[in-house]
């Protein structure tokens, strides 16, 4: 009876020194890498923002606009897409590796013709995708689309 007992203490001793052995391994100091940043817009010598941040095998494109005449929706989308592209290759990614896409439209009577320019550029597995019309003038800058992207490497 005593050696049952002993032996069961010594079990449940055991069992509590393994569990919290491996509690602390797994809280052990595992450094997490750097984030990365593209090139920086800075605000009255203030950096504001980053035209893409890459953690670990994630990239985050911010969002880009045209800026430029011709203000047609076909246009100003493929200017968009193209330097979200660019963005991408930069950071170790591409157009396929892209797992969500925010579109703003500075008017939803650009919907269809959106649509037309960005259909396909994502492979043949596109994007969960959140589009929406914002207020007149509420896209900043001379823009009349804006997208921004989250991709992995």
């Amino acid at each position: 009876m005593k050696t049952e007992r002993r032996s069961v203490l010594k079990k449940l001793f055991a069992s509590i020194v393994g569990v919290t052995g491996f509690g602390i391994a797994a809280n052990a100091a595992i450094p997490s890498p750097e984030k990365e940043v593209g090139s920086i817009t800075e605000f009255q010598d203030v950096p504001l923002f980053s035209s893409y941040t890459k953690h670990g095998n994630m990239v985050y494109v911010s969002g880009k606009g045209a800026h430029t005449a011709p203000f047609e929706i076909k246009n100003h989308t493929e200017i968009v897409l193209k330097r979200i592209e660019d963005e991408l290759i930069k950071a170790g990614s591409s157009m396929e590796k892209v797992l969500k896409v925010n579109v703003y439209l500075n008017d939803f009577a650009d919907y269809q013709g959106m649509n037309e320019v960005y259909k396909g550029r994502f492979g043949s597995k596109p994007p969960a995708r959140t589009t929406v019309a914002v207020a007149k003038g509420g896209i900043p800058g001379d823009t009349i689309v804006e997208i921004d992207a989250i991709a992995y490497i």
